[in-house]
């Protein structure tokens, strides 16, 4: 479990795709300081993957098929930056929302728009994500806890602060360029609960 609140930022050391799987190599920074060792669980742009080796200031993890279907994973390159988020330790406070580290797909960015203090990120909204994301409800973008600030019938906006810009990795993002996306756990299971009952309403699904 995580919450969307990213300690740092490592990148690509080296990959290597062994039998259908991918193994990254990740260079944290120096001032990494979170304990990490074989067989953690650590998000990288918002997906949980396992440690499988520790050695200095890198660590190895790898990703199958289905984990390189749903995500960027498979499209990373030597020198990326990637945000970094340890599992959630129990007593620790929880700064962004929940986040379980499983990516429900991939968007491109649409739009940037620079306004005072901030920036806007328009992001395509696929059909199917529709009924989990609401003004002022939860998303992670690369693993990255944020507030929607709109939603549209096919696109989503988030506003991110200048502390956003510089310690994660959507202060790279360009128009085209795609990300992970996590969609809000509470709304999946409410919707999954109350999805049966529309269906009676007038006007409903």
């Amino acid at each position: 479990m995580f919450t969307g609140i990213i300690i740092a930022c490592g990148r690509v050391k080296a990959r290597e795709v062994q039998g259908g799987n991918l193994r990254l190599e990740i260079q944290v920074p120096p001032e990494w300081t979170e304990p990490l060792g074989r067989g953690d669980s650590i998000a990288l742009d918002g997906v949980c993957l396992t440690v499988i080796a520790r050695a200095g200031d890198h660590f190895v993890v790898e990703a199958v098929e289905e984990t390189l279907q749903r995500t960027t994973l498979g499209t990373w390159t030597v020198g990326r930056r990637v945000n970094l988020e340890p599992a959630l330790r129990a007593g620790q406070a929880l700064g962004g929302h929940w986040v379980q580290g499983h990516v429900d797909g991939t968007t491109v960015l649409t739009d940037v728009v620079d306004r005072p203090g901030s920036r806007l990120h328009v992001y395509a909204l696929p059909e199917a994500w529709q009924p989990y994301v609401v003004s002022k409800g939860s998303i992670a973008v690369n693993g990255v806890s944020l507030t929607v600030v709109d939603v549209a019938p096919t696109a989503f906006s988030v506003s991110l602060i200048p502390y956003t810009l510089e310690h994660t990795n959507l202060g790279d993002l360009q128009v085209g360029d795609a990300v992970n996306v996590e969609l809000d756990i509470l709304a999946k299971y409410i919707y999954a609960l109350v999805k049966p009952y529309l269906k009676r309403w007038p006007g409903g699904l």
